[in-house]
């Protein structure tokens, strides 16, 4: 009782700073929400920008009602601390206060975990520009909500939120996201993405590619379409297709602010893939992590499985999926549907945690067997079993959602783990000390 009430505290605090910090600067405001491909996005997005600007971006996945207030004015979490929050709290006085080189924009990442998260914040927060990058038939958080259709309905608060004269910038390929121009009433104009044929900013032959030798995955390249012209585009460090429409977001976002195309793409191809995203990871004994392990959803199950499925690889191909979880009664059957499935994307299946214990069962049912399919309760026992397992030239994908803590596993297997605090996600002392 006494940490949810601390809670509204801080929140309510950062929040009224925040608040007066945007009435003080009136900075243009990029907002990025969805289900699936926010962060990436965003990050991408910022990667554009900032060639140009001097912009703040949303660090991390700030995107609640604790990050967004401090991604505004640019501040950190200080989780436990009280000391930490209160020099939280000075450092948002002195924004409003002192005069301070307070950026001219904003690239600002907004999600939800319960009903009214997006509502309360768009209260205060109103963009120049929203960007909505995929809905997904079985978003996470879908557990707190009564149906995906109330989910849908809490993100598109953010929509209907932009200001006046204002730019929509959505996923074309996603009909439910495109529906969602109807309620952008303030936007004066709307930009549209995605490799279906009717999108504004269009991409095609999304592939992977390749080392010289052929044997090395170096990241994934396409083509963009827009007003007439074809560009190339190139994404280092990931075999990830759906960054193909993290770029294609990033580049309608560029337009709309007014970069040269050449431009946006030049600086793209230093896009930095976030950690735990489909980065791309060198393993023990010359094998390839694919390490995933932010986060984990239906969708993006089957977005990183496809990639793999993709890939051409001189070793074995090893899947390691945990929970998914927030997916309340949908739970048991999506966990079911990619055990019935992963034999046509693996050589060796490794499933850690309760639930994803269903999908290890249905790949035994479905041909698998004990040699090639593996359960362990969790992180540790599976990342024992990994490192002795692997061999030379071997490609692992490692997801699933971020209290199974996947993490772990990766920097077991890594070449060089002494870089994990670099390359992983859920390095910073907090997170280390959890259980």
């Amino acid at each position: 009782m006494i940490k949810i009430l601390l809670k509204e505290i801080v929140v309510t605090i950062i929040t009224i700073e925040a608040r007066v910090v945007l009435w003080k600067y009136k900075p243009r405001i990029i907002a990025i929400t969805g289900s699936v491909g926010k962060t990436g996005t965003k990050e991408a997005v910022c990667t554009v920008l900032r060639s140009k600007f001097f912009i703040w971006c949303s660090p991390k996945s700030f995107n609640s009602e604790i990050g967004v207030p401090l991604a505004v004015m640019g501040l950190s979490n200080a989780w436990g601390s009280v000391c930490g929050w209160f020099s939280v709290f000075s450092e948002g006085l002195a924004l409003i206060f002192l005069k301070n080189h307070y950026p001219k924009l904003l690239v600002i990442e907004v999600g939800t975990d319960r009903p009214g998260d997006i509502q309360t914040i768009t209260r205060w927060l109103h963009p120049d520009v929203v960007v909505f990058t995929r809905f997904g038939n079985v978003p996470v958080h879908v557990e707190f909500f009564d149906s995906r259709e109330a989910l849908l309905a809490e993100k598109s608060f953010l929509v209907t939120a932009v200001r006046p004269g204002g730019t929509l910038i959505l996923n074309a390929d996603d009909p439910e996201v495109l529906s969602l121009r109807e309620k952008g009433k303030h936007a004066a104009s709307s930009l549209t993405f995605g490799f279906g044929s009717g999108a504004d900013v269009r991409g095609s032959h999304l592939e992977i590619f390749y080392s010289n030798d052929g044997e090395i995955p170096l990241g994934v390249r396409a083509k963009i379409d827009h007003a007439g012209r074809m560009f190339p585009l190139k994404i280092n460090g990931t075999i990830g297709m759906q960054y193909g429409m993290v770029a294609l977001a990033a580049f309608a976002t560029g337009i709309a602010s007014k970069i040269n195309a050449v431009d946006i793409l030049n600086a793209l191809e230093g896009f930095a893939i976030p950690q735990g995203r489909q980065k791309l990871i060198p393993g023990i004994r010359g094998s390839l992590v694919i390490d995933d392990s932010y986060n984990s959803s239906p969708v993006a199950v089957w977005a990183a499985l496809d990639s793999l499925k993709a890939l051409k690889v001189g070793g074995r191909k090893i899947v390691v999926l945990g929970d998914m979880l927030e997916l309340g009664k949908e739970s048991a059957n999506e966990h079911r549907k990619v055990g019935e499935k992963i034999k046509e994307f693996c050589d060796i299946f490794v499933t850690v945690g309760p639930r994803a214990e269903t999908m290890w069962e249905e790949a035994l049912k479905s041909g698998m067997d004990t040699e090639h399919a593996r359960h362990f309760k969790d992180a540790y026992e599976a990342r024992a079993y990994l490192k002795n397992a692997i061999q030379p030239k071997d490609v692992m994908l490692v997801k699933g959602s971020q209290s199974m803590r996947l993490e772990r596993i990766v920097e077991h297997i890594m070449a060089e783990p002494e870089l994990a605090s670099e390359l992983l996600v859920r390095q910073e002392k907090e997170w280390k000390s959890r259980p």
